[in-house]
């Protein structure tokens, strides 16, 4: 028994020691910080969001899939502009409304 407990104890130590030179040669394999709460590596444009913008879209994959608060981030922006997009349009076809068939528009 107490062979048996000597040399599980050898083979951890031995393990402990090749893990810490691993570490040493390979460095801690860190590539960047985390991010600060609440922001994201998420990108898109502060205004004129376009198709092409929103294909370009990635978001950071977590075990469960992708991270729940960027997904909700860029949804956010795009339904902000979707409403601008939709009070534009409202706008524009009231004007149309307004102005007189037959009549030229600028």
């Amino acid at each position: 028994m107490l062979t048996l407990l000597l040399y599980v104890l050898i083979v951890g130590l031995v393990a402990a020691m090749l893990f810490l030179v691993a570490s040493a040669v390979f460095g801690r394999s860190e590539e960047l910080g985390p991010l600060p709460e609440g922001t994201t590596a998420t990108v898109l444009p502060a205004q004129g969001v376009t198709g092409a913008d929103v294909r370009a879209l990635r978001f950071q994959q977590v075990v469960r899939g992708y991270k729940a608060g960027e997904v909700d981030w860029a949804l956010g922006r795009l339904a902000e502009r979707i409403d601008e997009l939709e009070l534009e349009l409202a706008q524009v076809r009231q004007w149309q409304a307004q102005v007189a068939p037959g009549q030229d528009r600028p």
